[in-house]
């Protein structure tokens, strides 16, 4: 998500965006990885998914090896102390553009941190690694996390706790933004409260999440808890198919780890 930075508990804060970064625990084995692997995912719930990372390598991904790299079977990425970024980085799969699909991942972010799931999304020829499209969000203060936010697009579609109706929209994108909103999106109906979702988040550990994109609606859950729903009736802006990618965003010193990305396509 793209956002102006705002000090502390801010904004997926674009801050401090990936996990603990001075927490470095020692290599594991095998099987201790496999487990920790396993450990949101029970058995028979992952049918007809697809592994798209493998765990040792960067292999079927495409992003700026000095922010991500593979640390103990999970993808991290990260921002230094003494780094900075100009803008939002993204590691992208290769492996093709899904349309209708369901894609399941466990995430872990540090506190300030800042990160998100990109997809339906396309490349952009004058950036390196940046990609506009809907992004399920992500941050440490899980302050947005769940909501479904259009990257470099119609910025905030749903926040956590909507389900939104997007109607079909006349003339430039930036005139129907406001407070980095989306304003002709429809409330329909309330799934609870931003801070009554905000608590089924665990801060500092590891969480699933799952998003669901059939035709035009899609579904965001983090640990089996549905935190926005999106009917995209607007032709002209949404997309049926594009790139999936994880981010780290602009800002301070930040860590995120995924594991256990999965996808299965509808």
């Amino acid at each position: 998500m793209i956002r102006n930075f705002k000090p502390a508990i801010s904004m997926l804060a674009t801050g401090c965006l990936i996990f603990m970064t001075a927490c470095n625990p020692s290599p594991k084995n095998s099987a201790e990885q496999a487990q920790d692997t396993a450990s949101l995912a029970p058995a028979g719930e992952d049918e007809g998914f697809v592994q798209l990372f493998d765990g040792e390598s960067l292999e079927g991904w495409k992003g700026d090896t000095s922010l991500w790299r593979v640390e103990n079977g999970n993808l991290v990425g990260e921002i230094k102390p003494g780094n900075s970024l100009e803008n939002n980085s993204f590691i992208i799969w290769q492996g093709g553009t899904p349309g209708d699909f369901e894609l399941k991942a466990e995430f872990r972010i540090s506190e300030g941190g800042n990160s998100g799931i990109n997809y339906r999304s396309e490349l952009l020829g004058d950036i390196p690694n940046a990609l506009r499209g809907y992004q399920a969000d992500i941050d440490g203060a899980a302050r947005y996390t769940g909501q479904n936010y259009e990257e470099r697009g119609r910025t905030t579609l749903a926040y956590r706790g909507q389900k939104v109706t997007i109607p079909a929209t006349e003339g430039e994108v930036r005139e129907h933004v406001k407070g980095n909103a989306w304003t002709p999106a429809e409330v329909t109906e309330e799934l609870g409260t931003s801070d009554s979702l905000k608590e089924h988040v665990k801060l500092g550990d590891w969480n699933e999440i799952r998003i669901v994109a059939s035709g035009n609606h899609l579904q965001h859950y983090v640990n089996g808890v549905l935190m926005s729903d999106v009917t995209d009736n607007d032709t002209v802006n949404g997309k049926a198919s594009g790139y999936l990618g994880v981010q780290v965003h602009v800002g301070p010193p930040m860590k995120v780890e995924y594991r256990n990305i999965r996808l299965k396509e509808l």
